[in-house]
């Protein structure tokens, strides 16, 4: 499980630890797109999305995609990521909770763990944990900008 907290609580980067305490990176918003980057293992990840923020690229500190995620935040999403591809479906409409599924069995899932500090818990097993940063930021993105549109 990866838990992801704000670093303060004006900041807009998360810090992403372990059950256990251990810290596994931060994600790093960006301030002029959707999306973000993150540091894993010694290499460098940049995420991008489209101007709608429905189709999502990670892309290696060589420049090479690493994963990629189209409809993200829709009722049902796939990432693809090497050979593998992951679908998520969000649980309900009336939340943004996701749902890891293989068929028609619920093998994961990402929620959102308080609305007021913008904190998630991600339970994603069998997806490499680049990929798991990669989804965590992609809601993490889509989150604030449901929250600074229902602000303005």
């Amino acid at each position: 499980m990866i838990n992801a907290e704000r670093t303060s609580f004006w900041g807009k980067n998360y810090a992403l630890t372990r059950d256990d305490g251990t810290t596994v990176t931060t994600w790093d918003v960006s301030t002029w797109t959707s999306g973000g980057g993150f540091k894993l293992d010694g290499r460098e990840y940049k995420v991008r999305s489209n101007a709608w923020g429905t189709k999502f690229t990670m892309l290696d500190d060589g420049g090479a995609v690493a994963a990629e995620a189209e409809q993200a935040g829709r009722k049902q999403w796939k990432v693809r990521a090497g050979r593998r591809e992951y679908e998520f479906r969000r649980q309900s409409f009336w939340n943004w909770d996701q749902n890891l599924v293989e068929g028609d069995r619920v093998v994961g899932t990402v929620k959102r763990s308080s609305s007021w500090s913008g904190s998630l818990s991600a339970d994603l097993p069998g997806l490499p944990t680049a990929v798991q940063v990669f989804v965590i930021g992609i809601l993490i993105s889509q989150w604030n900008q449901a929250m600074a549109a229902a602000a303005s």
